[in-house]
């Protein structure tokens, strides 16, 4: 009974979600995108995370069929814990606190609104009309009157407090003056003590700016409401709100927007790739564990987990060159270490409330691969040789623990993967063994860069050897048609992570996977299928995918579905970053999901793979309708420099690597040619 309930409340939830009209972003001159709102696409809802150290909020907004905006926020405050302290005890409070009806104009209330325009930029942004008065009655349905007062909304998390800030700009418009009352005003609410990690917790709206003002036409005033929580004896913060608006801009454009800069023919993909640098850094709480990236969802947060973080954004941060992300990378990885253990006990694949626990629900997901192969690529491309040699026991030992989980198949045997039993997963599947042999490869490579003996490497790469061969042994099968694998022993319907082997290099079944995940049994309009017959899908598997269909060398297949699947992403109907996945989590924009878009770029499209602190390799993989790509300001190898590809007449590809101080390398290769780079 309660899975056909189930199915009925996502048929339904579907059907609502189909009926919504369908608004059209577009990329304006600064690089945003926007929607300037017309009536035929109303009405429309949807929901957007955005996070700062101390808290996160989740945006759930939507415009009616007359065009007023409505506000739901849902605040999380990661630090403020709640009993039972368990992954998902961070404080969270909803308010849907309209802020519009508590001012007045000439003792009148501002009321038909006509949203105009929304922008989201690492903030959202919107700009509406209203009317004053019986002379505007139907003014937001286009009928009589003309708009006395435009007001812009910019909403947005504080970088490092526990609040969240909305500015409110409000204009006269009409030809004559007009007298603004904003009200003084508070809401409250306090918590029960005995639900608190500290006791009871105090969660607060308040406005800032209040008065009486008059404004002359054209003129306009600026007020602020703060969201905020803290300890009930502490006392409520006063925002500064033009610092924190001008910190928040800092983080995007200086952090964000100066370095690893995507340029390509395809402002789609250049647009996705910048949005999704800012949602897979702006998520890292700052807990007293140290910083932690966090996955977000109204769910995840002050915790890490083996592959949201050590697998799939941990890797990414080098690149980017941002200092608390890569901080966070690397305190992630010391608190794993610290459940390291001689009995080979399996390290906890989450740990959670700002590191004081542990959540190990879904037993070994193979979690000691994922951290093993995030650990080895992040400590090669970070270029720390001290922070490595503090790696490297961690990492040698989740080798070792994957050694011994070798079934008599010859791979690796786990009791679940990273979904966690959601679909089946048999004792050993395709995503551990194809990571753990990732992470023999990268420990060779480091293991040479922190001066051991040559016989360390030699050993991994002749394990790294015998696992490629068991993997095509005991995965490979054709499966509907297609020279590809079986996710698990005894597995008969096609997965989407059969693409896994083309990330980590294992290109024998190419050709097949790759019709496979592009076939109509995995590839739908929002990517690939969890499973060939279902309606689920986990964009990971979709930003895998990609990514290893440009290490095949299939660049032009890959960059269509790619343009695509950033246009659905960031200019359609839920905007503007990738999603967990769909039903479950009803398309929750977490956070390390947006890091693995990156990677799409940086391993994919331009095919770098770290081999030394100063080394790596490239192949770029750039589609025949592109004649030039360039990457500039990578931060990775300890450096700051720019790749640039460029077509030449003859079909090769001429290659520049120029370090922002240092000598320019130029390289020529054949299409699907691996360069070796070494930077001096």
């Amino acid at each position: 009974m309660y899975r056909y309930l189930l199915s009925i409340l996502v048929v339904a939830i579907a059907a609502v979600s189909s009926a919504t009209a369908a608004p059209s972003w577009e990329i304006n001159s600064k690089g945003a995108i926007e929607w300037k709102v017309e009536k035929a696409q109303l009405p429309h809802k949807d929901h957007i995370e955005m996070s700062g150290e101390q808290m996160a909020f989740v945006l759930r907004w939507g415009i009616d069929q007359a065009g007023a905006l409505s506000l739901e926020r849902s605040l999380v405050f990661p630090m403020l814990r709640k009993i039972p302290n368990n992954t998902h005890a961070s404080l969270m409070h909803r308010f849907a606190t309209d802020v519009v009806s508590l001012v007045s104009v000439d003792g009148l209330a501002m009321q038909n609104e006509n949203t105009t325009l929304v922008e989201i930029d690492g903030m959202f942004r919107s700009v509406s009309e209203f009317g004053v008065g019986k002379h505007n009655v139907g003014l937001g349905a286009g009928t009589i009157g003309k708009p006395a007062v435009e007001l812009e909304r910019i909403l947005f998390p504080s970088v490092d407090k526990p609040f969240m800030c909305e500015r409110y700009i409000l204009k006269n418009i009409r030809e004559k003056a007009m007298v603004v009352y904003v009200p003084e005003f508070v809401q409250k609410f306090v918590t029960q003590p005995e639900k608190g990690v500290d006791g009871a917790y105090l969660l607060q709206a308040s406005v800032q700016g209040t008065g009486t003002y008059v404004l002359q036409s054209g003129e306009s005033l600026t007020f602020d409401v703060i969201f905020q929580a803290c300890r009930v004896n502490e006392t409520p913060l006063v925002a500064d709100v033009d610092a924190e608006y001008a910190a928040r801009r800092s983080f995007i454009e200086n952090d964000i927007d100066k370095a690893l800069v995507l340029d390509t023919p395809d402002q789609v993909i250049n647009t996705m790739f910048r949005y999704a640098k800012i949602r897979a850094s702006e998520s890292i709480c700052k807990t007293s564990g140290g910083y932690m990236h966090a996955p977000g969802g109204e769910s995840y947060y002050a915790a890490i987990w083996a592959n949201d973080q050590a697998e799939y954004v941990n890797p990414f941060f080098p690149y980017l060159g941002y200092a608390v992300g890569n901080e966070s990378a690397f305190n992630s990885f010391k608190h794993f270490a610290r459940f390291m253990n001689d009995r080979w006990e399996p390290i906890p694949s989450s740990i959670i409330a700002e590191g004081k626990d542990i959540w190990n629900g879904a037993g070994d997901r193979g979690d000691a691969a994922m951290i093993s192969y995030g650990a080895s690529r992040y400590a090669l491309a970070l270029g720390d040789k001290e922070k490595a040699k503090e790696l490297w026991p961690l990492i040698e030992w989740c080798l070792e623990y994957c050694d011994r989980k070798i079934n008599d198949g010859g791979v690796v045997a786990s009791d679940t993967d990273e979904l966690e039993g959601r679909f089946e997963d048999g004792d050993a599947n395709l995503c551990t063994s194809s990571l753990y042999y990732d992470a023999l490869l990268s420990a060779a490579h480091l293991s040479g860069e922190l001066g051991m003996p040559s016989s360390v490497a030699k050993g991994y790469r002749a394990q790294a050897a015998a696992l490629r061969k068991s993997i095509d042994t005991y995965f490979a099968r054709e499966m509907h048609g297609y020279d590809t694998y079986q996710y698990y022993e005894g597995n008969d319907l096609l997965r989407s992570w059969i693409c896994i082997p083309l990330t980590v290099g294992i290109m024998d079944r190419a050709e097949g996977t790759i019709q496979a995940l592009f076939s109509e049994h995995l590839w739908q309009k929002d990517g690939l299928l969890t499973q060939q017959g279902t309606s689920t899908y986990w964009d990971r598997s979709t930003l895998y995918g990609l990514r290893g269909v440009y290490a095949a060398g299939e660049s032009d297949i890959a960059t269509e579905k790619l343009h695509h699947y950033s246009h659905r992403r960031l200019l359609e109907d839920h905007v503007p970053y990738a999603i967990e996945a769909w039903p479950e989590g009803s398309q929750r924009h977490l956070s390390a999901e947006s890091g693995l878009y990156c990677r799409v770029i940086t391993e994919g499209l331009f095919g770098i793979r770290p081999t030394g602190f100063k080394a790596f390799e490239i192949k770029p993989s750039m589609p025949a309708a592109w004649n030039t790509m360039s990457l500039r300001n990578v931060k990775a190898f300890g450096g700051d420099f720019d790749i640039t590809v460029d077509r030449r007449a003859d079909g090769k590809l001429d290659v520049t690597v120029k370090p922002v101080s240092g000598k320019e390398k130029k390289y020529v290769v054949k299409e699907g040619q691996t360069l070796k780079v070494r930077l001096s």
